[in-house]
């Protein structure tokens, strides 16, 4: 008694508390204890932001803890850096997301946590929304700029556009070290950039050479295989091309004919002829050859002449017919021309045959003076220009439909043009061969595992890389030309014109030299493979402290172009491999799966989900982005139209935690993931209802006078059976989160806490003891215990996906309640109350299937199968009647003589347990018709039990599910048939 004594006069107020029992969980010295922090009346996410971020910064000015100090060491990834091309896409929003749920788990296990963040300069596309916009705006050129001027602009964009997708990603509330924040093009990385150039150079590994590479006439540069898009064209199409007035069309294959040099005078007078099949007649100016498979027959007449040779029609010269397997015999006529300066099939069978290239476009796209006839003309002029003359000499045999695969610069939309120019190349096979030991002596890890495949396909056909652009933007490649007196030319490599002139002393042994420094740039994927250790400060040697990452988390689509070229130089240049664990999430879609484009209107910025945004701010958005040469006025007209029905009443503010509960609810793995802003919405509702369960149960606290920071344990407290229920099913939605950090599957995680707080928590455990805990019974207490150590749970779990939601909610609840929930997993009980659950399911279904609400004061009557179905029914019926939501509850042991269908308005069966039977008042007329569809219901369930009891059985019947199957799936197999043979004799007695 000496205890209650020193309690709240306020506690003394209830007797019941005398009981022993209730001392060892709820005694407290707080003296105000009914004192709790306000909780507004609904969960609205921007002052809850706020509050956070006020926190943050709070917390920002106390001590950090030490790496050492942390139990479990650091954890180290880096965040993939967003292009400052512009703001945060939700590609961007789900990567973010997909590593700070990592970051925020990794820091409740005991880890500092080192997540470095950063943007990327990205070369091509920075340059050209830079030059669009300046098209826009000042009706100017980069090169009515000169290139300083057009710098100053693209600087003053990065500075623009790098703060907002910093502001962005804070929004986001991701967790990262910003005293690490880097840029691609700042001090330190621009350093590592030079030194790696030099060292590789100084191996052999980099060289300059004349090779084909990817072409963009627009941009004038050369462009990497990533910023090339395959367009289809199933038939003849018309497609805008810069530089030209008038659309280009496309999908069409041209015949014409290659006459043969001394071969013979047809029947009808005509000279023997090879008709050649092409797509791009624009480039039989460049014609080496022309080639045959050997086994086609058409052409076999040809394989013992000892040479066969074509008169060119526009050169006035001649090219051989050469036979090579890699010819496809389906492809028109069998017969393809070769032109090697402008088509990489043509380049590597003209390697194979040793022909020499003849170019035809210069690097603007225009012929070639070698042409006179031609001279200047741009190339798809020069088309038209080409098949009239070959029409006019009657060369022209056929033109018709063809379908084909357009390459496009995604930048500039250009079509490629492939040329052989000189270029700096990266020499690979050694270096993907280390590569490839990494995925194949075990050390590296890749989830999901399918992109194993992946990167052994890429690393195994690994080609030397060309690592130059023809651009102003970007890291100028740290070569110098040294050019002695006599003319002669060579290239030295280094970190600047200082050491280069050093060198070029050496290599040339004198002073007397030029040197000129190559005004390329280097590609931008070049610098972002080195930064797992150029961001660590490579190649100074401290870079080791903070080097390996422990995770390397990305989209698929850039596995080869980022993921396995980081992998590759980390191994030459730091003998180590920069990761062990890759993990590749898929592409962001709309809802309806289609990928996010200007031409759909469907690409949603995640501020606008965060923030919400009307119909006439997305029109606004996209105007904004015309006038400022982001998009094209034909691409607003559609961009437009395609919003308007994607969001005809605009998209509802739904919060961050909601977006990054709805991104991490997909199955991040998947090749692609549908995203949906309605189901963003709908998470929002359920944060309320989270929001509103901790408010009831400060309420409830309030009312009975306690604190919930009171309860600091629930060990030694004697529980009810509903009690230990909740408790068991979090302590399964606990195990389900742990595995699926482990896994990566982060969508089951999301879906059990979903479940765990909608339904388990919600609808069911706060429904059954809200009448206990508003009557102030006894057990009152331990409910409210119960709903607090689940709150303080299962909000941990919910922290990392939605951080700021569950940092407001849980400084209501204390954060270390003992519980060992090992304890509380109880398979029978979980089996019981699933069956109850399931009774009170179905009779809600009857009830909404018939209209049946409160005004009708419907009465329940419960049939047990058996004696022992009657005594767990029993146990349950009070929180049968509330999940029910039943006038009363009534029930007795189901006999022979029972005629339960003449007895009731409506009924059924529920599972095994038992059948149900429901009585209304007169204020519901049960027509013939309302029987006759209940008769046709229960009809339907009976072909679907029996239809399941059926597949069950056919399952036991087998023997080989009898040979490999183990004990437990048996015995599960066996108490389900048992469990539907009683329902389906129920439900068969049912009058039905």
């Amino acid at each position: 008694m000496q205890i209650i004594r020193n309690c709240s006069s306020k506690l003394l107020k209830h007797k019941y508390l005398c009981q022993p029992k209730v001392y060892s969980v709820y005694y407290s010295t707080v003296k105000d204890a009914a004192k709790e922090l306000p909780l507004a009346a609904g969960y609205q996410p921007r002052p809850v932001e706020q509050a956070y971020w006020e926190r943050e910064e709070r917390q920002a000015n106390l001590p950090k803890a030490s790496a050492s100090s942390c139990k479990r060491g650091t954890y180290r990834m880096l965040l993939p850096p967003p292009n400052v091309t512009g703001n945060l896409h939700l590609g961007h929003a789900l990567m973010a997301t997909v590593q700070d749920v990592i970051a925020r788990q990794r820091q409740q296990l005991g880890y500092q946590v080192d997540w470095v963040p950063g943007t990327d300069h990205a070369g091509i596309a920075t340059q050209v929304v830079v030059e669009r916009t300046i098209a826009a705006s000042q009706g100017k050129t980069r090169q009515d700029l000169g290139r300083p001027a057009f710098l100053d602009e693209v600087w003053k964009w990065k500075a623009d556009k790098g703060a907002g997708i910093v502001q962005d990603l804070r929004q986001l509330g991701c967790k990262l070290n910003w005293q690490r924040e880097y840029f691609t093009m700042d001090e330190q990385q621009a350093h590592a950039v030079n030194v790696a150039f030099e060292r590789l150079f100084d191996e052999g590994l980099i060289r300059r050479r004349n090779s084909l590479v990817n072409w963009s006439t627009s941009l004038r540069s050369a462009i990497s295989d990533i910023e090339v898009d395959v367009v289809d064209i199933k038939e003849p199409t018309e497609i805008a091309v810069p530089g030209y007035e008038q659309n280009v069309l496309f999908g069409r294959i041209y015949d014409f004919a290659y006459r043969v040099v001394d071969g013979e005078t047809l029947a009808d007078g005509s000279a023997e002829e090879i008709v050649v099949s092409t797509t791009r007649p624009e480039t039989i100016l460049g014609d080496v050859a022309v080639a045959v498979h050997p086994l086609d027959p058409r052409y076999s007449k040809y394989r013992n002449v000892e040479e066969v040779k074509l008169k060119h029609p526009f050169r006035h010269d001649t090219i051989p017919l050469v036979f090579d397997i890699s010819v496809d015999q389906e492809f028109g006529t069998g017969a393809v021309k070769i032109t090697p300066a402008h088509d990489k099939f043509d380049f590597e069978l003209a390697t194979r045959h040793k022909l020499k290239p003849r170019q035809v476009f210069s690097e603007t796209g225009h012929v070639v003076e070698a042409y006179p006839e031609f001279k200047g003309r741009p190339r798809f002029e020069a088309r038209e220009l080409i098949v009239n003359r070959l029409e006019e000499m009657e060369l022209l045999r056929q033109v018709r439909s063809h379908s084909m695969q357009l390459p496009v610069c995604s930048r500039s939309k250009d079509v490629i043009e492939y040329m052989i120019l000189p270029q700096w190349f990266l020499k690979c096979k050694d270096l993907a061969n280390d590569a490839l030991s990494e995925l194949h002596s075990g050390r590296l890890q890749i989830q999901p595992t399918s992109f194993e495949t992946e990167w052994e396909r890429w690393l195994q056909d690994s080609r030397d890389w060309c690592i130059s652009r023809q651009l102003w933007w970007g890291h100028q490649v740290p070569a110098y030309q040294v050019t002695d007196s006599k003319g002669n030319s060579q290239w030295v490599a280094a970190v600047n014109e200082k050491e280069a002139r050093q060198k070029a002393i050496q290599l040339v042994g004198s002073e007397e030299f030029t040197l000129t420094r190559d005004p390329d740039v280097l590609d931008t994927w070049f610098s972002s493979s080195l930064l797992p250790f150029s961001t660590a400060g490579w190649p100074e040697e401290s870079y080791k402290e903070r080097y390996p990452l422990d995770l390397m988390q990305t989209g698929h689509d850039i596995l080869f172009f980022w993921v396995a070229r980081m992998m590759m130089m980390g191994l030459k240049l730091t003998g180590e491999a920069p990761f062990q664990r890759i993990l590749l999430n898929g592409i962001v879609c709309d809802a309806h799966g289609r990928k996010m484009s200007k031409s759909l209107g469907n690409i949603v910025a995640p501020q606008q989900v965060v923030q919400g945004a009307s119909l006439e701010s997305l029109k606004s958005g996209l105007e904004q982005s015309c006038e400022a040469g982001i998009i094209k006025p034909t691409e607003l007209k559609t961009s437009t139209a395609g919003m308007t029905k994607m969001f005809p009443n605009g998209i509802q503010e739904c919060g961050t935690d909601a977006l990054r509960f709805t991104l991490m609810s997909h199955n991040i793995k998947s090749h692609f993931i549908s995203f949906d802003v309605n189901a963003c919405h709908t998470n929002k509702l359920f944060l309320n209802k989270i929001w509103q369960a901790m408010r009831f149960t400060l309420g409830s606290a309030k009312g009975l006078g306690i604190s919930l920071h009171q309860f600091e344990t629930l060990e030694g407290v004697n529980l009810s059976m509903w009690d230990r229920w909740i408790i068991g099913r979090l302590a399964e939605t606990l195990s389900i989160c742990s595995q699926s950090y482990s896994n990566y599957n982060f969508h089951l995680a999301t879906a059990a806490l979903k479940t765990f707080f909608y339904q388990n928590l919600c609808d069911i455990y706060l429904e059954t003891t809200k009448s206990a805990i508003a009557n102030r019974t006894a057990n009152a207490y331990i409910h409210v215990g119960t709903l607090t150590a689940c709150l303080s749970w299962g909000l941990q779990a919910m922290a990392p996906f939605t951080p700021f939601v569950a940092s407001e909610l849980l400084q209501h609840v204390p954060l270390n309640i003992e519980l060992k929930l090992s304890d509380y997993q109880d398979v029978k009980l979980e089996e019981e109350v699933n069956e109850i659950v399931n009774i009170c399911q179905n009779v809600r279904q009857v009830k909404s299937r018939n209209e049946i609400s409160k005004r009708h004061q419907p009465q329940l009557s419960l049939f047990a199968q058996n004696s022992d179905s009657e005594g767990v029914l029993r146990r349950h019926l009070p929180q049968i009647q509330v999940l029910t939501r039943c006038e009363g509850v009534e029930l007795e042991l189901l006999d022979e003589s029972s005629k339960i269908s003449k007895q009731l308005s409506f009924f059924s069966t529920a599972g095994a347990l038992c059948s149900f039977g429901l009585k209304v008042s007169d204020g519901l007329a049960v027509t013939a018709e309302k029987r006759d569809e209940m008769h046709v219901a229960n009809k339907k369930k009976l072909k679907k039990l029996v239809n399941e009891l059926q597949r069950y059985r056919l399952r036991l019947d087998n023997e080989a599910f009898q040979l490999m199957a183990d004990k437990t799936v048996k015995t599960h197999f066996e108490n389900k048939v048992k469990e539907l043979e009683a329902e389906i004799n129920s439900l068969t007695r049912l009058a039905v």
